[in-house]
């Protein structure tokens, strides 16, 4: 079963335009008062191993209405090659929202809009370039700025997804 590309990275950009915009008419004080509930976090990864060589670098932020709820946006730059095989480049952004019904439970809704552009080498495979969108839905244990957790892609696609399985476990931490 295959599901549209829902936003693409224009749309990605005229939608954190306006959330950003959002954003700022919650802030009743001052500017000030807006950056006061602006919290940044992100993602490292790095593998490598015969051949093999993957880096990810993707920085997010929230806005954190209460303590309760969250919402923000988050850029992903990853890059992955095996030796004398492939190599791909992948590039997106997504946007998330954090809902804490207890401090130490966290659920989180994440929708994410991947290009994903893989090039082979020694002509075996026909090269690619699409979009590949998920949406996670996770659940996770937290303390103070750190939680730890498990999501779920209800979009994956095997053939398409950057991803091995549908479920992904998580460290997600936000100063």
């Amino acid at each position: 079963m295959k599901f549209p590309c829902l936003f693409n990275l224009k749309s990605l950009v005229i939608l954190s335009l306006i959330m950003s915009f959002s954003f700022s008419s919650f802030s009743q004080d001052s500017t000030n008062d807006f950056w006061n509930h602006v919290r940044f976090g992100g993602g490292l990864g790095l593998s490598f191993g015969d051949g093999f060589f993957s880096g990810t670098l993707a920085p997010s932020a929230i806005y954190q209405f209460n303590s309760d709820f969250a919402l923000g946006l988050g850029l992903n730059g990853t890059y992955n090659s095996l030796k004398n095989t492939y190599n791909s480049t992948i590039f997106g952004a997504s946007i998330i929202s954090l809902y804490n019904p207890i401090p130490e439970v966290q659920l989180s809704g994440e929708f994410e809009e991947l290009n994903v552009n893989r090039k082979f080498e020694n002509n075996q495979f026909e090269d690619q370039n699409y979009w590949y969108p998920a949406l996670f839905l996770g659940v996770g244990y937290r303390s103070n700025n750190v939680t730890l957790g498990i999501r779920y892609d209800v979009l994956y696609d095997r053939d398409k997804s950057i991803y091995a399985d549908p479920w992904a476990p998580f460290v997600r931490v936000f100063f």
